[in-house]
């Protein structure tokens, strides 16, 4: 599984990137992590609002950080 973190490296960003982290350690999954900076690679994904989760190449969110416990809903589903 490829998940990518979309944004500038914001605080929001970052805490994005842990609670993911985080949601990937509590279900014992294994997955690659890349964080995107582009601005025009972020907008190829259609986001206009950061931060955005991506779970293998399609946006699950935007404009907001999601909790550990949401990212594991969609982890799991």
């Amino acid at each position: 599984m490829i998940i990518k973190i979309l944004g500038s490296g914001c605080p929001n960003c970052k805490k994005l990137h842990e609670n993911t982290e985080q949601a990937l350690k509590e279900l014992n999954l294994a997955a690659t992590i890349e964080e995107v900076k582009d601005i025009d690679k972020i907008i190829d994904y259609g986001v206009m609002k950061t931060p955005a989760l991506v779970l293998d190449e399609k946006v699950k969110s935007s404009g907001r950080v999601l909790s550990t416990e949401e990212i594991k809903k969609l982890l799991v589903s």
